[in-house]
């Protein structure tokens, strides 16, 4: 797709291989017909959604997205880690997860899963531990760092982490967590404690 090419002429380009390192692509039937609706985010371009019907060009929004659909509308936002929310959610309130299209990467990781359950189980247990140790670490430096502002320390004093890691340690668990909290995005799962590193980074 070209995105400086009339709305009218612009139609929805198949997923290639090397998009999937930054282009998101989630589609759904609706109406009569049905008509495939699909919404994709592309990073590498932009921060906004653009809708398509049955490949034609719809509409684009900035993120986090509404576009109105026959039956109801369809909800899209994307974090730091990836896309953190992409439903339609109908006229009685019901909602349905649009599916990722073929070769993203999204569809790459549930292909996996069904086709190694067992290797997919350990990579989710991996993540989620993972994270837990990121909270459990990050969190007392991220308040000492907060109550280091001045104003906050004025009114409440300072905090002194009893954690004081490594810079490399500290890296590391950070590139963990990114690659974690990536996973967890990825296979559409999430938790308010477990899923904190990519809940305060959603658009």
């Amino acid at each position: 797709m070209d995105p400086d090419a009339p709305a009218a002429s612009r139609r929805l380009r198949p997923v290639r291989r090397l998009d999937v390192l930054h282009r998101s692509l989630h589609e759904i039937d609706l109406g009569d017909g049905p008509v495939r609706y699909a919404v994709e985010v592309d990073t590498g371009r932009d921060w906004t959604a653009v809708l398509y019907a049955d490949g034609a060009f719809v509409a684009e929004a900035d993120l986090p997205a509404r576009f109105p659909v026959p039956g109801g509308v369809i909800e899209a936002d994307h974090g730091l880690y990836g896309v953190s929310r992409m439903h339609f959610v109908g006229a009685d309130g019901g909602e349905r997860r649009l599916a990722p299209a073929r070769g993203t990467l999204e569809d790459l990781r549930g292909r996996f899963g069904r086709r190694h359950p067992r290797a997919s189980r350990a990579i989710g247990a991996a993540a989620v531990a993972v994270l837990l140790v990121n909270l459990v670490l990050a969190a007392p430096q991220a308040l000492e760092l907060v109550s280091e502002v001045p104003r906050i320390a004025e009114r409440f004093g300072t905090f002194e982490s009893p954690v004081d890691l490594p810079w490399w340690l500290n890296a590391s668990l950070y590139a963990a967590g990114a690659a974690a909290a990536t996973e967890r995005v990825l296979t559409f799962r999430r938790n308010r404690i477990v899923d904190f590193e990519t809940i305060w980074t959603e658009g």
